[in-house]
């Protein structure tokens, strides 16, 4: 096997905040390795690339991995990192930014220890805590959109948060990295992407419809600039061989 790659769900003190911890390791080198965006940013680690903070992603990124080595990560929720990363999210937008820029000495020290760990993936997730406040508003508005996959009616939620459209459009960006119309693009893609991966031979139009698409052509479109493929492509035999 080329790449592994699991998951842990969050503590139950941190599930509002933190989808996951997640590590990922090859036993020989890999090149290009495809990440599509999926709404989220997250504080990864490796003993090459140290402690960084990844923004949220606008189109598929590729990262390269040595043989051996190992990368892990905590992933928050959607419009759930800033009060973690204490800088805006919108700032970190497809950009990948030393922690150390962000946390300073808290981050250094912190890179030190995983270096000697022997768990990293439980000491990274054991220094987030969770926030003393409930969530603000426009967090409670975008958890609403990530329940729903994206399928949502925008107007509603602005509402129920007491914003503006307008209002809602800035905060959302703020908080999440994406305006509110990009985040349910992307959450619908991730919807039909985890639906696709389910089954051997999947049936386009149905997962369309069942996503939220309005056709399988509205489908296809966000999957080519998300990823820059046709959804068949992504999910051809030899890409899903390519990741076994």
């Amino acid at each position: 096997m080329s790449v592994a790659y699991h998951e842990q769900p969050a503590p139950e003190s941190l599930t509002r905040w933190v989808e996951c911890s997640w590590c990922i390791q090859g036993d020989r080198p890999v090149t290009g390795y495809a990440v599509p965006p999926d709404g989220c940013l997250d504080i990864v680690y490796s003993r090459t690339d140290g402690l960084r903070a990844i923004g949220t992603m606008t189109a598929e990124q590729r990262f390269d991995f040595p043989a051996g080595g190992q990368t892990m990560g905590v992933r928050f929720r959607p419009g759930m990192a800033g009060a973690f990363l204490r800088v805006a999210p919108v700032e970190l937008t497809d950009a990948a930014v030393p922690l150390a820029d962000l946390w300073g000495r808290a981050a250094r020290e912190l890179e030190a220890r995983l270096f000697e760990s022997a768990r990293p993936e439980e000491l990274l997730l054991g220094q987030l805590q969770a926030p003393d406040a409930a969530p603000k508003a426009i967090e409670r508005a975008i958890a609403a959109i990530t329940a729903a996959g994206g399928n949502v009616g925008l107007g509603y939620i602005a509402r129920q948060a007491n914003l503006s459209p307008r209002q809602f459009r800035r905060r959302c960006l703020e908080e999440s990295g994406l305006t509110p119309k990009h985040l349910c693009r992307v959450l619908r893609f991730q919807h039909a992407r985890r639906m696709a991966a389910s089954v051997l031979r999947p049936q386009w139009p149905g997962i369309a419809a069942d996503a939220g698409y309005f056709d399988q052509a509205h489908l296809i479109r966000d999957f080519r600039e998300f990823t820059g493929r046709t959804p068949m492509s992504v999910f051809s035999n030899t890409a899903r061989a390519s990741l076994g």
